[in-house]
């Protein structure tokens, strides 16, 4: 945490504006950082930030832990689920477009901690097709939205990740190792999108992109039985994602 936030410039209620990029420090930091750490990435003065981080423990939306860190309030998780299933609710008529051009089922998720959470999804018409409960969390090694996501990140970060989350191996075809991982996340970098062969699940392949500019790590995705999802279908698939996540980021600036 070195880089320190600028003053801002807009107009509006500067101890909500304080308030809010304190918060957003914290979760840039995973979660908790010490008084220090949030000191030196603002030009706040340290008693301001003492003040808004003592108001936000009172209200539940920050807590201190015992070694004097500064984490993320347990007030804050209803509203990141309202955000969440809103954000699910934007994306859908992109994911629906996604499967009336492709008839196969599309998915949307953020990285949620060291996981990846689906907020929405349009299932198949096909009587055999995927689906993915909203609100189910997945590791992000093996699946095709979390290796979009992942592809976004530093190296340094990826590793944390994994090494916090463990990296199993549901199938033959799961990546295991956390070099074989980086090796796989430049060939996404430099193709631009991700596919999970039935690392997952056997049987099953998912082409999927990240939603540049969204507001938390995103991705969105399109999967079926590889009998139907295979090299052609992905030529077909990549341009219409690519479509979707531009789309679903004007729909947010507006």
């Amino acid at each position: 945490m070195t880089n320190k936030t600028p003053k801002s410039t807009r107009t509006g209620v500067q101890s909500v504006e304080r308030v809010f990029e304190l918060l957003e420090l914290v979760t840039d930091a995973g979660g908790d950082a010490a008084l220090s750490e949030l000191a030196a990435s603002t030009d706040l003065p340290l008693p301001t930030i003492h003040r808004l981080l003592r108001t936000l423990v009172s209200l539940g939306y920050a807590r201190q832990l015992p070694n004097r860190r500064y984490a993320l309030g347990p007030r804050l998780i209803r509203i990141g689920e309202a955000a969440s299933r809103q954000f699910g609710a934007l994306a859908r008529p992109q994911l629906k477009r996604l499967v009336d051009s492709l008839g196969e089922s599309a998915n949307m998720a953020v990285l949620d901690g060291d996981m990846v959470v689906y907020v929405a999804q349009v299932p198949s018409r096909h009587s055999m097709r995927m689906f993915t409960e909203v609100g189910r969390r997945a590791h992000l090694h093996d699946t095709g939205v979390g290796k979009a996501i992942l592809a976004q990140l530093p190296d340094e970060t990826v590793r944390g990740i994994v090494t916090r989350a463990g990296m199993p191996t549901p199938t033959e075809h799961s990546i295991g190792s956390v070099d074989d991982l980086l090796i796989e996340l430049d060939a996404i970098r430099g193709r631009g999108f991700a596919i999970d062969d039935q690392e997952q699940e056997i049987g099953v392949r998912c082409f999927s992109m990240a939603v540049p500019g969204a507001p938390t790590p995103t991705a969105v995705s399109v999967s079926g039985p590889v009998s139907r999802v295979d090299e052609a279908f992905g030529e077909r698939a990549v341009p219409l994602l690519r479509e979707a996540a531009t789309a679903i980021v004007a729909e947010l600036a507006h």
